[in-house]
C-alpha cells in the first residue's frame, strides 16, 4: 500500500472536482474512495515485476520479498511453473482483499471523527502489544519502537522510506552475489567491467546516483 503523503495529491484532486469540498476533512466518503482506488491500482501493479522477474515494485513489495525468501522462494518466471498454487491464491487474495476493504472503509469512515491523539495513542497501544505477544519479548518492543523514532526522523526531514527498505531487504542478496563474484575473478574487481551488460548497468546506475546532485549543483552555481 502506499502511504499517506502519496495519497494527498490524489485527495486533493478529488476535492477539486467535488461538488461539496467544504464536507472533506469531516470524513467525506469521496476524499476516502479516491485515495484509497489509487493505493490499491498501485499495490496490485507493484506485484508484476515482483511475481515476473523478483524485483520489488514498492516497500511493501519488498517485504515480500523478504517474506519469499525467508521461506525458501525465489519469485520470477519459475514460480509460476514451480509453485502456482501460492502465486494464483496471492492474485486470488487481491480480489478478496478489494471487498474486505470496501465494507471495512464503509463501516470505518466514522473513525476519522476520532480525536489524533486518541487515535494515535489506539494505534500505538496495539501495536505494542501485538509485537509484544509475538515471542513475549520486551527487547522486541524496544527495537520496533527505535525503528518507529528513525522512520518519524527519515518523514520529519524527507528521507524516502521506500529505498531504505528496499536496500534492507535486497543488501545482504547483494552482498552475497558480491562474494560470490569476488571470489570466481579471484579477487579482481574489474571482473564487473569486463561483460557489456554488466558495465552498461553499472554506468546506469552511476549516472542514476550523480544525475541529481549534479543538477542541484549546476541550479547553485547559475542562481547563487
Amino acid at each position: 500500500m502506499s502511504s499517506a503523503a502519496d495519497s494527498q495529491p490524489t485527495w486533493r484532486l478529488e476535492r477539486r472536482f467535488s461538488k461539496a469540498p467544504e464536507e472533506f476533512g469531516d470524513g467525506a466518503i469521496e476524499g476516502v474512495a479516491g485515495p484509497e482506488a489509487a493505493n490499491n491500482a498501485s499495490a496490485g501493479g507493484s506485484l508484476v515485476p515482483l511475481l515476473a522477474l523478483g524485483i520489488p515494485g514498492s516497500g511493501t513489495t519488498a517485504v515480500m520479498l523478504a517474506a519469499f525468501q525467508m521461506y525458501g522462494l525465489q519469485p520470477g518466471p519459475l514460480l509460476f511453473a514451480q509453485d502456482s498454487v501460492l502465486v494464483w491464491g496471492l492474485i486470488a487474495s487481491l480480489y478478496v482483499s478489494n471487498v474486505l476493504l470496501l465494507v471495512l472503509n464503509l463501516s470505518l469512515i466514522k473513525v476519522l471523527h476520532v480525536p489524533t491523539p486518541l487515535l494515535f495513542a489506539a494505534v500505538l497501544a496495539f501495536s505494542t502489544l501485538g509485537v509484544y505477544t509475538l515471542n513475549n519479548n520486551i527487547f522486541d518492543v524496544a527495537i520496533v519502537y527505535v525503528l518507529g523514532i528513525l522512520a518519524c526522523f527519515m518523514r520529519r526531514y524527507g528521507f524516502p522510506l521506500a529505498p531504505t527498505v528496499l536496500a534492507v531487504v535486497l543488501g545482504p542478496l547483494l552482498e552475497q552475489e558480491f562474494r560470490r563474484a569476488m571470489a570466481v575473478s579471484d579477487g579482481d574487481p574489474t571482473v564487473f567491467l569486463t561483460r557489456p551488460l554488466s558495465a552498461a548497468i553499472l554506468f546506469l546506475a552511476f549516472a542514476a546516483t550523480s544525475a541529481p546532485v549534479l543538477a542541484r549543483y549546476v541550479a547553485a552555481r547559475r542562481h547563487p
